[in-house]
């Protein structure tokens, strides 16, 4: 029978500066606001940000959160990727908006062009293509 899991719900994210990581998320990737709440007992704001699929990201504050282990390949959440139909265009946005991304490579079980870019936290984000495959040599 199983869990029966539809698709993911909401990624949670603690940032390091509030008023800029919520600038970041709704500014430059522009995703709109939802619900915003400042939970006094715990010091900490918490940021709803609704996703085009319907699922959401939740962005948190708290008190002098400690920093991420800096390995990119040490154990949990590795990266969050976002679908495109124009990465050319997406990266474009991102550069006339001071963000920096990789160079645009093509993966290579997929045919699929991708980046990656960073939150204000140094968070690896991704941006996918999942309308521009490219033609891969068969030999």
């Amino acid at each position: 029978m199983g869990l029966k899991l539809k698709r993911i719900h909401h990624v949670a994210i603690i940032c390091s500066d509030y008023q800029r990581s919520k600038a970041f998320y709704t500014n430059i990737l522009g995703l709109p606001v939802v619900n915003e709440v400042y939970r006094e007992a715990r010091q900490s704001y918490k940021l709803d940000l609704a996703l085009p699929d319907g699922g959401q990201i939740e962005l948190f504050s708290f008190p002098n959160p400690p920093s991420r282990v800096t390995d990119p390949e040490a154990r949990g959440l590795r990266h969050l990727a976002f679908a495109v139909d124009d990465i050319d265009a997406a990266v474009a946005w991102l550069d006339a908006q001071q963000v920096s991304a990789e160079p645009i490579r093509i993966d290579a079980h997929t045919g699929r062009r991708f980046t990656f870019f960073q939150d204000p936290d140094g968070l690896p984000l991704e941006l996918y293509s999942e309308s521009e495959l490219q033609w891969q040599d068969p030999n």
